[in-house]
């Protein structure tokens, strides 16, 4: 015969057990584990394509900025991105106001208009131009401007926080000009 002490200590173990799986969380959280760095990346180009479309999106560890780029390939593809102390719009040198503690200038060696000065790429709005409201990282995208066929884009950045750049191929006869920016170092 079971005691009622015995009992009582049974019932307060699984009781005991089953409270700490039920708080358990059901997936472990992200190792982002960044290697990236905070200075310029940089690549020359060897011409050609346009700027038709600039797009966000956010992931477990960084948030992302994808400009797609039509008529070039991925080797084909120049950029210049770094942290600067305010993005400046091309041809006027006018400054960009970006919120965030840091400004990184997005610039791609392709314009967005076609041979027949035909805007390839232009936003409603040049202050936001993509919504990144819920963002972990980053806090505006602006458009600063289309000139002597380079293209730039403003990214407001919730600090100076590490980056990578990454050229694609795709969709189609295109390319695009990848931006990751992490949530923390």
């Amino acid at each position: 015969m079971v005691s009622t002490r015995t009992r009582a200590a049974v019932v307060l173990a699984a009781t005991a057990a089953a409270v700490s799986v039920a708080a358990a969380p059901a997936t472990a959280a992200p190792s982002c584990g960044v290697v990236w760095g905070s200075t310029p990346e940089t690549a020359a180009d060897s011409g050609g394509g346009t700027l038709d479309d600039v797009r966000t999106g956010r992931h477990d560890c960084y948030d992302r900025l994808v400009l797609d780029l039509d008529g070039v390939d991925a080797g084909d593809v120049g950029y210049d991105v770094r942290y600067v102390p305010a993005v400046r719009q091309d041809g006027s040198g006018t400054a960009v106001p970006l919120r965030g503690a840091a400004d990184l200038q997005v610039v791609v060696h392709v314009p967005a208009h076609d041979g027949a000065g035909r805007a390839t790429y232009d936003p409603a709005d040049d202050a936001e131009a993509a919504d990144v409201s819920g963002y972990s990282t980053f806090r505006q995208v602006a458009w600063a401007r289309s000139f002597e066929g380079r293209s730039t884009v403003g990214l407001g950045v919730r600090a100076r926080l590490p980056f990578r750049v990454v050229v694609l191929d795709g969709p189609d006869d295109g390319a695009r000009l990848v931006v990751d920016v992490a949530h923390a170092w």
